[in-house]
């Protein structure tokens, strides 16, 4: 079997790592580790090699995100988010579609895909929009709402979106992307949030921003669907997402590792603590969990890539996986701590920085009520709406 192909060099990922922990304290974005990484093509790492790009698939990508979150969490979160979108386009041109084939092309030319999808409070996520689409008269849509969690905000060319469009008989869902130069939002300097700091997933308000027509993806029916452009966006976001808290996790257990070997105990005669039973135990159970996550992300990814249809069950085991990796990461990141001892309670700590970051795998969607009702539904059917009793009883 061939080895991987990788994009980020361990001196790459040791500068990015050198920088970490002073952007989460000055809550500042990391624009040199987006320099460094666009001009090692990890940017256009997804893209197609005859469109200019590396020609990595998804697979691969969830291990190089892995990699740079071990390094750097709030950057492989942010720089994610860009990754999605080249997934999305590389999912629909399997389908024979080439309507997102122009990202390939910007991608390759410097552009930054943000995403600009979340709104608050709004629990039906890719299904529904509060943002109002409207249609300019020519098959382009401006937007109007006001989107949450928005990545790479300071640093993003491109943004896709979607709204709703109720000028006809029936709501459509349009989803689209706007370039920042186009104007038509604003973007707030609200991100002062306890982990991935870096990130700077800041709020974006959409007041107008503009989608031509040859922007414009999708305008279908909202609700669940087995559309490939929206089927790609859930798909490369849940893994994607999974591997970033996954890399969260392993650097976690890495990082722990080292301390209980350099940790010496007086209790014991000055030995390692990575002698203790206990510490070790600790350890080793941390271990195990972890090591049923990365082989779920890699079999999802290999049947996203090889376009493999699994049928209903899909959108369950996309969120199962998201929610498993994000949860098992806390988990053991929070025993990583636990063995270390008092030193990683300290802010300059490493632990007590992956510890923040992992906190923000409970907020992305799918969240643990989602999947546990996905699945329900899935083994049980829907709950029946109840019955209305009718005008003539009583």
């Amino acid at each position: 079997m061939p080895a991987p192909r990788t994009v980020l060099t361990v001196d790459l990922l040791e500068r990015i790592r050198g920088r970490a922990a002073q952007i989460d304290r000055d809550n500042g974005f990391p624009d040199e580790d987006l320099a460094e990484l666009a001009e090692a093509g990890y940017l256009r790492a997804m893209v197609p090699t005859e469109f200019g790009g590396l020609g990595l698939t998804l697979e691969e990508m969830t291990r190089e995100q892995q990699r740079l979150a071990g390094a750097a969490p709030a950057t492989a979160l942010s720089v994610n988010m860009h990754q999605v979108w080249m997934g999305v386009a590389r999912t629909v041109q399997a389908t024979g579609d080439n309507s997102m084939d122009w990202a390939f092309a910007d991608a390759v030319a410097g552009e930054v895909f943000g995403f600009g999808i979340s709104e608050a409070g709004n629990d039906l996520v890719l299904f529904g929009s509060r943002t109002e689409a409207r249609p300019d008269g020519a098959g382009g849509f401006s937007f109007h709402g006001t989107k949450i969690f928005t990545s790479l905000a300071p640093a993003w060319t491109r943004l896709g979106t979607f709204g709703t469009d109720s000028t006809g008989a029936e709501p459509m869902s349009v989803f689209g992307f706007v370039t920042r130069d186009g104007g038509g939002f604003e973007v707030k300097d609200d991100w002062d949030t306890m982990g991935m700091r870096g990130s700077q997933s800041r709020t974006t308000v959409l007041d107008g921003a503009h989608a031509p027509a040859d922007r414009v993806i999708r305008r279908i029916p909202p609700g669940p669907t087995a559309d490939p452009f929206v089927f790609g966006i859930f798909a490369n976001f849940e893994l994607l997402l999974a591997s970033v808290y996954t890399g969260i996790a392993q650097r976690a257990l890495d990082v722990a590792v080292d301390v209980v070997q350099r940790r010496t105990s007086m209790k014991n005669g000055g030995t390692p603590y990575a002698h203790d039973p206990d510490i070790r135990w600790r350890l080793a159970d941390a271990a195990i969990e972890l090591d049923a996550i990365h082989p779920q992300i890699a079999a999802l990814a290999r049947d996203v890539d090889e376009g493999v249809d699994r049928g209903p069950i899909w959108m369950p085991q996309l969120s199962a996986v998201k929610s498993r990796a994000s949860e098992t990461a806390l988990s053991v990141v929070t025993k990583a701590i636990r063995a270390s001892g008092g030193s990683s309670y300290f802010s300059s700590h490493e632990l007590s920085r992956l510890y923040r970051d992992v906190l923000a795998g409970i907020f992305h969607p799918s969240d643990d009520e989602s999947v546990h009702g996905a699945w329900a539904n899935a083994l049980l059917g829907p709950v029946p709406p109840p019955e209305q009793p009718h005008p003539t009883d009583g």
